[in-house]
């Protein structure tokens, strides 16, 4: 498999070994191999494997308007809190809620309640769930102190037995909150899925393809948008997938009608 490239950039390349922080902070965005990822969170990479078969029981989305049925997902929403007195970050589970995006943010599929499954309780006792999510919200909170974060996780699977698959199909955008992490699960018989990132305030792009198991792709999503294209058989067979797992964080609540 590939593995991310350290030195995508907008600009000049930053150097070898450049902090996931340093990246974040210069660029508004950066993509960590699995093993780094599991590192800065705390959790062993090992402990991943056993969660990836829980992508093969995902619903289908059936909100797409488009007419297509390439889209499969579950949908679960957290809060994350610093305890004052341990300085410790805690992670709750929040009641199962419909997941809203505003039309500005979301043209093909915003303005609507959508309501998806839920997560599965084995996907919440992974061994990795928690420090994931936790260790995330640390190292968002260096770029952009927060009190508290309320993420949304979302299963993926993008499948090819139309033909064509598109995760992104409202084309680049932003999803309205402060970060977002593209964790790439398992790519599966398909060729495209190229990544490419934006500068939200200039011209300049990167693509890549995301390939490597349990890597992830960090955004500042207040200063860049995003895109992935769309997903096609690699063969013969349309019988390819691509899983992900995309979790946003915001300070300022869940995105809902009022907000």
């Amino acid at each position: 498999m590939q593995a991310p490239d350290d030195t995508l950039s907008f600009g000049a390349p930053m150097p070898a070994g450049s902090s996931a922080l340093a990246r974040l902070q210069q660029q508004g965005f950066c993509v960590l191999g699995a093993a780094d990822l599991a590192a800065m969170a705390g959790y062993e990479l090992a402990s991943c494997a056993p969660a990836l078969g829980l992508w093969n029981d995902l619903p289908p989305d059936d909100y797409l308007k488009d007419g297509g049925h390439y889209r499969f997902r579950r949908h679960g929403s957290f809060i994350q809190t610093r305890q004052p007195a341990a300085g410790q970050a805690e992670l709750q589970a929040a009641p199962h809620r419909a997941h809203w995006q505003p039309t500005s943010y979301n043209a093909l599929h915003g303005g609507m309640l959508r309501w998806f499954a839920p997560l599965t309780d084995e996907l919440q006792r992974a061994p990795f769930w928690q420090p994931l999510l936790l260790g995330l919200g640390r190292l968002f909170a260096q770029v952009r102190p927060a009190p508290q974060w309320f993420i949304e996780a979302h299963q993926f699977r993008i499948d090819t037995r139309e033909g064509v698959g598109r995760p992104t199909p409202e084309g680049a955008h932003r999803d309205g909150v402060d970060f977002v992490a593209v964790v790439l699960i398992s790519r599966h018989d398909i060729r495209g899925g190229e990544t490419r990132v934006f500068e939200l305030a200039g011209q300049r792009g990167v693509r890549f393809t995301l390939a490597e198991p349990c890597s992830v792709l960090l955004m500042d999503d207040t200063r860049v948008i995003h895109e992935s294209t769309p997903v096609l058989p690699a063969g013969e067979t349309r019988g390819g997938w691509r899983d992900t797992l995309v979790l946003t964080y915001r300070a300022g609540g869940f995105l809902d009608p009022q907000t």
